[in-house]
């Protein structure tokens, strides 16, 4: 979701360099993007290294009560991604969200999809976070299918290695980190790119460089 679907990934370093700043520390953004893609348990155990003296869970809650007042403010979807959840619901294609984001941002986001997103899985809905394949096996299964016949659409290296472990076929997005060179992954810098027919010819198990 963040960075796939909405570019909340800025909101998110932002509320990490001011908690890390309370507490007297540094955040590079080269840190910054080192979560791109965790747990939020495990962002908030590297920023406890990072300096940060709170728990675990009250780390969880300060960023995710700034980043969900941000996105309550304005959701700041990427190009491209309404119109590619609009065209799918219109071909009725059923669509899931899934997301290391827990259920009180990620509901935000579904609710402002025009009714596009019929699945959320998020962080706080599984015992194991990405890169295990347990959020992408359970969207499936909530949209009544295999893993297998989905085609996942993920930003960072975490998410496309849970996509392809529950068997889902993968589109690549790069947005705020490099998407790596794998065989069988597909890759595109922005969804503006990628349409009903870009999605059918993963589906149908064609590797796609739309870059």
């Amino acid at each position: 979701m963040d960075g796939t679907v909405v570019d909340t990934e800025p909101y998110w370093i932002a509320a990490e360099h001011e908690l890390v700043a309370e507490h007297g520390g540094r955040w590079s953004h080269e840190q910054a993007l080192d979560l791109v893609g965790n747990s939020l348990p495990d962002s908030a155990r590297i920023l406890q290294a990072a300096g940060v003296r709170l728990g675990v869970e009250e780390i969880v809650d300060r960023l995710l009560d700034a980043v969900v007042d941000a996105v309550q403010r304005h959701v700041p979807w990427q190009p491209g991604a309404l119109e590619l959840l609009a065209a799918l619901t219109e071909a009725g294609v059923p669509c899931a969200l899934v997301t290391m984001s827990y259920r009180r941002l990620a509901s935000v986001v579904a609710e402002r999809a025009g009714g596009a997103l019929q699945v959320v899985v998020a962080g706080d809905d599984v015992a194991q976070g990405k890169p295990h394949p347990e959020a992408y096996l359970r969207a499936a299964e909530l949209l009544g299918v295999r893993a297998e016949q989905c085609v996942a659409i993920e930003d960072s290296p975490p998410g496309i290695a849970s996509a392809r472990a529950a068997g889902a076929r993968v589109l690549g997005v790069e947005a705020m980190v490099p998407v790596p060179r794998e065989p069988g992954l597909s890759r595109t810098t922005s969804l503006t790119h990628v349409g009903l027919a870009e999605i059918a010819g993963i589906h149908a198990g064609a590797v796609l460089d739309l870059s």
